[in-house]
């Protein structure tokens, strides 16, 4: 009885130290892949930002007016027209690699501020939009949700709120445009955003 044991036991180690060698193979591969692109893109020219997608904020066509005294939406406003008077650009889903290889590596700090921006502007307008919905204002706050999510936001509250109003609106084929545009996001939210869209699915 010990003999097939001991030889069952003899192949799994064998099977072992096959995957053990197999893994460290692939990991020192995809290693190697990676310092290579790293190498290839530090050592990018640097390269023209004109044809970038240049975020602007529509002030006229957002409701600057709506509770404008009220001391959380004023900080808003402000965050907003800072933002405004530098370039804003979203990368959500490009990684520092990406950027200087379509860029130049030399653009890599003035591309990673105007990440930032962005990361900022999405935040600051789901919170914006969520202030005048809880104060009433369904209108107001769909207006900037619509903005936000034509920035291609992965904000998922922005989404959810938005196809709230939506429902509650009778709009379903507006949904399902949100879900469209969700699938095509580059961000690594893109899966649990299109699962949260489709809870409202009719």
């Amino acid at each position: 009885m010990k003999m097939p044991f001991f030889a069952s036991f003899i192949i799994f180690l064998i099977w072992l130290s096959y995957e053990i060698s197999k893994s460290r193979r692939i990991g020192e591969k995809a290693q190697d892949a990676y310092w290579e692109r790293e190498n290839a893109a530090n050592n990018t020219r640097r390269k023209s930002l004109d044809n970038l997608r240049y975020i602007v904020i529509p002030f006229d066509s957002l409701p600057m007016e709506t509770l404008k005294e009220d001391e959380k939406i004023m900080e808003f406003h402000k965050t907003l027209y800072y933002l405004s008077e530098s370039p804003i650009v979203n990368f959500t889903g490009f990684s520092n690699t990406d950027l200087k290889l379509e860029y130049g590596a030399p653009n890599i700090d003035l591309l990673a501020r105007y990440d930032q921006s962005y990361t900022t502007l999405a935040r600051t307008l789901q919170q914006w939009a969520e202030k005048l919905y809880q104060a009433g204002y369904v209108q107001e706050a769909k207006q900037i949700l619509e903005f936000s999510i034509s920035t291609d936001t992965d904000v998922s509250g922005s989404y959810r709120l938005l196809a709230s109003i939506y429902s509650k609106e009778g709009e379903t084929g507006k949904i399902k445009e949100l879900e469209d545009r969700a699938r095509h996001l580059k961000s690594a939210s893109r899966n649990i955003i299109v699962r949260i869209l489709q809870q409202f699915d009719p």
